[in-house]
Parts: C-alpha cells; structure tokens; sequence
C-alpha cells in the first residue's frame, strides 16, 4: 500500500483472539490486519514487532465491524459477513470458512453492516446495518432466522442486555429500541435528543437492589442536562449496557441511562460525537471526534483525557481474554493503532 493510501486510512474495528495474544482490525479499504500483541509486548519488540503479521483484503468494502467466537472471526463488510478460523489465521492460511448475506428486500441491495454482537442465550449473530433492521443469525446452521424492524433509518449499533433477554439498536433515526430477543418484539422505544433536562437540576439516583456496587454514586445525586444537541442531529452512534444501566450517545451527549426507569441518570460534557463507549471498573472510557479517549465517572464528571495519536477515534477495545496481554487499544483515522499498557498513557503504536 502506498504512501496515499496511508495517508487517508481509517481504522473502524477491532477484536483480540480468543487467546487474547492476537488483535484484529479492519480498515477503510476492506482489509483485515493481525498483530501479533506477544511480540508487540515483549521486552525485546522493534518496529518490526508493531506491524501485522498478516494482512489480506477481506470485503469489497470497508470493514465496519469485527467480532470473535470462541475459535473464529467475524468480519462485516458492504452487505455480507464472513467467518475465519483464528487457528488458520494465525498460520496465515486466508481462506473464508463461509460468507453468508442477511435476508435483505432485493437481490440488488448492498447496505453496509455497521455493527454485530453474540447473543449467548441461544448462541445468534445480531447484525444492524444500512437496511434499517437487525438481522438475527443462528450460529449453529448459519440461518437468518429473524428480522427485527422499527427504525426509520441506518441502525448504526447493536448490544445485548442477556440477563433480561434483550437486543438494544440504536440508529440514525435517534432511537434506542429494546427488543425482547426470544419474540422479536420492540418493548421499548427511547428517543434520546427528545429528554431535555435543565442544567441544575437534581435528581436522586435510584437504588436497585441489583445495582453494582460501582455504580453506586457516593452523593446520590446527579445534574442534569440536555441530551439533545441539535448542532450535531440526533443520530445514535453507540451503544452499551451492564446490567440495569446503559450508555448511549452520539449526536445527542453521551448518557448514563437506568434501564428499569427508562430514565438518563449522568450525562457527559463531552465535544463532538462519541463513536464507542464501554464500562471498566469504576470509569466509562470512550472514543469519538478528538484525538484522546475519555475517562469519565459515573456521575458526568470527565475525569481525563488521553492523548491518542489518530486526530479522531472510532474503535476502542479492552482485552480481557489474557491477563498477560491486557491492553487498551483504540484506532481511527490514521494507520496506527495505539496501545495503551497502562489506562494513564500511551505506550506504543501498531501500523498497518
């Protein structure tokens, strides 16, 4: 790849190997790269260390999402989702096991799948895309089984709530829809630039006797503000849960929600749109317009922000599948990939 082609990456997905000794990270340009993150990692790395040790084209298209079973990965590209076998990955054989297209209106659309998630219930691939619906897909035979459809537009992203047997979408229409995952049906419509709080008000958070305990806000309070930011649409970009609580953004300010009141309980004083966003520990660490990821506590105070090295972010991953590789790592527009041994800073760069 010239220098060009460099120039004008973007880094979109990520996800580390069942073993967590190997990253994966799709780009713009339909390829897949594989970091080795043991030699990347070890005291002895060069430069050499920090590049794949295989890239190939995976997609036509960009490569929006990347997702790990317990032995392959998922790759989704414009239209269609691809499984690889890591085991054969690592020893540098490319070859697809399968390639398998959702049930779309025509044979002649080829809308770009934006996101998926494992929903470990009934073992099902859940996939959101340019179609406006959620395709559920049994793992088991390869079947498209279900469509769920109620957004008006793009679904950008999709996560599972497992405990209470959930899907949760959020879409360029500005809704997060809950769905019961066991009929297909839309329990909850959450239309997030329309909860508009003034500034100052207070509120007490509610206490669940489920509530982690680290999420529980010393004070008890939280100010409120406006979710809507009509500057930047209203189009939802991310989405997460744990347990009872669910953080959303994107056009709208990034928001801490109390799923069982339906209700948002913090939200973050953040610039631009937020693109990836997950719980750690006691933090909310997220990514999106700007060159640093945000660490944020649960009340809406933005703790810190780490500078990164691409000027804008779309792909932050934790690896929590090895304990002697755990890193951060986030990717976005550049050909770099930083690394972040250690929450406070940036160790290293992987390049494409």
């Amino acid at each position: 790849m010239g220098p060009v082609e460099l120039l004008h990456m973007s880094v979109f997905s990520q996800s580390f190997s069942p073993c967590g000794r190997f990253l994966a990270a799709g780009n713009n340009y339909g390829e897949i790269a594989v970091f080795s993150l043991s030699a990347a990692l070890s005291p002895d790395a060069t430069a050499v260390n920090q590049k794949p040790v295989l890239t190939f084209t995976a997609h036509e298209g960009p490569v929006f999402s990347l997702l790990s079973t317990d032995c392959h990965l998922l790759s989704a590209g414009n239209g269609e989702i691809s499984a690889w076998s890591w085991s054969e990955l690592t020893k540098k054989n490319v070859k697809p096991l399968w390639t398998r297209r959702p049930n779309y209106k025509s044979s002649l659309e080829i809308p770009e799948i934006n996101s998926m998630t494992i929903n470990p219930r009934d073992n099902s691939l859940v996939v959101g895309g340019g179609d406006n619906n959620i395709h559920v897909m049994d793992l088991e035979n390869g079947v498209f089984k279900t469509v769920l459809q109620g957004h008006s537009d793009y679904v950008h992203c999709v996560t599972v709530r497992e405990r209470e047997a959930e899907i949760l979408s959020g879409g360029e229409d500005g809704a997060v829809r809950l769905w019961d995952s066991r009929t297909g049906q839309c329990v909850h419509c959450i239309e997030v630039y329309k909860y508009e709080v003034s500034a100052g008000k207070r509120r007490r958070l509610p206490v669940m006797m489920s509530l982690p305990l680290y999420l529980r806000i010393n004070t008890g309070v939280c100010v409120f503000q406006e979710c809507a930011r009509p500057q930047y649409g209203k189009w939802i970009s991310c989405v997460t849960t744990d347990s009872d609580w669910m953080l959303c953004g994107g056009g709208p300010s990034l928001s801490l929600w109390h799923l069982r009141s339906l209700s948002p309980t913090s939200i973050f004083n953040l610039s631009g749109c937020q693109r990836q966003s997950t719980f750690h520990q006691d933090l909310i660490l997220t990514v999106g317009e700007g060159a640093f990821v945000s660490h944020c506590l649960l009340g809406g105070e933005v703790k810190a922000q780490i500078p990164c090295t691409p000027q804008s972010l779309n792909t932050l991953q934790l690896n929590n599948n090895s304990t002697e590789h755990r890193v951060l790592t986030v990717g976005g527009s550049s050909d770099r990939i930083d690394v972040f041994t250690n929450l406070s800073y940036r160790a290293f760069s992987l390049r494409f």
